[in-house]
C-alpha cells in the first residue's frame, strides 16, 4: 500500500482534485475536490484505481464525514462532445472547486495539465492520486459518485451493462452498441465501435 503524503506545503489550505470517467464511452466525467485535516488518518486510502469497489465504498463516507470540505462536479455528455473530454474534465474540476465550503489556498491536481482556476494557484502532480492524501480522497469520491450514477443510468438501458462496466469500452459494451445503437448517454465524439464491429 502506498504511503501518502499529508500535504505539499505545510500551513497552506490545499484541496486535492481528481476526476473519473475520462476514458468511458458513456456517461459524464465526474471530478471531486477535497480538503482534508492534516492529522486525519484513513486506513487503506490510496489511488481509487488501486482499490477494490468494497474499499472505495468503505472510504467514501469516511472522507465525506471527516473532510474539512468536499464537493463533486460533473460535466455531461453534451459538454464532453462540445468542448472535448480534456476540457470537460477541467470544467468538472472547476465546478467541484467552486462548490467547496472552504476556499482553498492551493490546488493539488492529479495529472500533468490543468486550466487555471481564478485566483488559486495550482500544482499538477503526475500520479498524484498515489502520492497525496487529498488527491487520493478526491479520486475515491469522483469514482464512487460516478459509479453510483452509472448504476442509475443502467436501469434505463440495462443492455449496455453499465452497472458492471460503468461505461468503459469493454468488448461487451461495444458489442451492445453494435446491436442496439448508441443512446443519449453515449459520447458521440468518441469512437464507439471497434474497427472489427464497423466492418
Amino acid at each position: 500500500m502506498a504511503r501518502l503524503t499529508a500535504c505539499h506545503t505545510p500551513g497552506v489550505v490545499e484541496a486535492g482534485c481528481d476526476e473519473a470517467g475520462r476514458g468511458c464511452l458513456a456517461g459524464p466525467v465526474v471530478a471531486a475536490a477535497v480538503i482534508l485535516p492534516l492529522g486525519l488518518r484513513l486506513p487503506g486510502l490510496n489511488d481509487s484505481k488501486q482499490l477494490s469497489e468494497a474499499s472505495r465504498e468503505r472510504l467514501r463516507p469516511l472522507i465525506e464525514r471527516h473532510a474539512i470540505a468536499w464537493c463533486v462536479g460533473i460535466a455531461d455528455v453534451r459538454e464532453i462532445d462540445t468542448i472535448n473530454i480534456l476540457q470537460a474534465s477541467f470544467l468538472a474540476m472547476h465546478r467541484a472547486i467552486a462548490g467547496l465550503t472552504t476556499r482553498p489556498e492551493s490546488l493539488l491536481v492529479d495529472g500533468n495539465r490543468f486550466n487555471r482556476y481564478p485566483d488559486i494557484p495550482h500544482r499538477c502532480i503526475i500520479q498524484g492520486d498515489g502520492k497525496f492524501r487529498s488527491i487520493a480522497a478526491a479520486s475515491v469520491l469522483a469514482k464512487t459518485h460516478r459509479d453510483e450514477l452509472m448504476c442509475t443510468l443502467h436501469e434505463e438501458h440495462p443492455h449496455f451493462g453499465w452497472a458492471v462496466n460503468k461505461g468503459y469500452p469493454t468488448l461487451a459494451h461495444r458489442a451492445a452498441i453494435g446491436r442496439h445503437g448508441p443512446v443519449v448517454h453515449h459520447r458521440m465524439s468518441f469512437t464507439l465501435l471497434a474497427a472489427e464491429l464497423l466492418a
